[in-house]
């Protein structure tokens, strides 16, 4: 009788330590700087820059006319690219740039997508952290690698590897 409560014992140990493990595994960070920073140029590249085209020659007029009136220039390029970085990270989990390298952004508790509030303070403190760069090195002061705004807006990068 005592050996099956041993049995029994090891196998609930067995499962109670591979649940352990999943749940650790889940709530990682695993997606490497390099590949993320890649994906923040790509959504530069691919989402800004055409608004900053669009804006500076069609809306103002030159960028003569964009020098002048920078804060209203400004202002027409970073409010649609806010309403459409959080579009994509809300309704796809991927921004074009995360999607190429085969990211995702998930809530970090959870694993699911992440509330409204969590994306708009993850976009205020990335914009924070570009301005005031000594934020950019909070990834190298902590062991998950989780950003200033992975760690505020309780969200993560997590490699979606391809489902073909």
């Amino acid at each position: 009788m005592a050996n099956i409560d041993r049995k029994i014992k090891r196998n609930k140990k067995k499962q109670k330590d591979t649940q352990e493990i999943l749940v650790e595994s889940s709530d990682c960070c695993d997606a490497l700087l390099m590949d993320r920073f890649k994906a923040f140029l790509t959504d530069t590249f691919m989402v800004m820059m055409p608004l900053m085209y669009f804006v500076s020659y069609v809306v103002i007029g030159s960028l003569a006319q964009f020098a002048t009136n920078k804060l209203l220039g400004w202002s027409y390029i970073l409010v649609p690219h806010i309403i459409i970085t959080i579009a994509f990270w809300y309704y796809k989990g991927q921004t074009p740039g995360l999607k190429a390298y085969e990211l995702s952004l998930v809530d970090a508790t959870t694993g699911d997508r992440p509330s409204i509030f969590s994306l708009v303070n993850r976009y205020l403190f990335t914009t924070f952290s570009l301005i005031f760069i000594l934020p950019l090195f909070v990834p190298y002061l902590n062991k998950k690698r989780k950003t200033l705004q992975d760690i505020v807006s309780n969200t993560c990068i997590k490699n979606t590897p391809n489902e073909n």
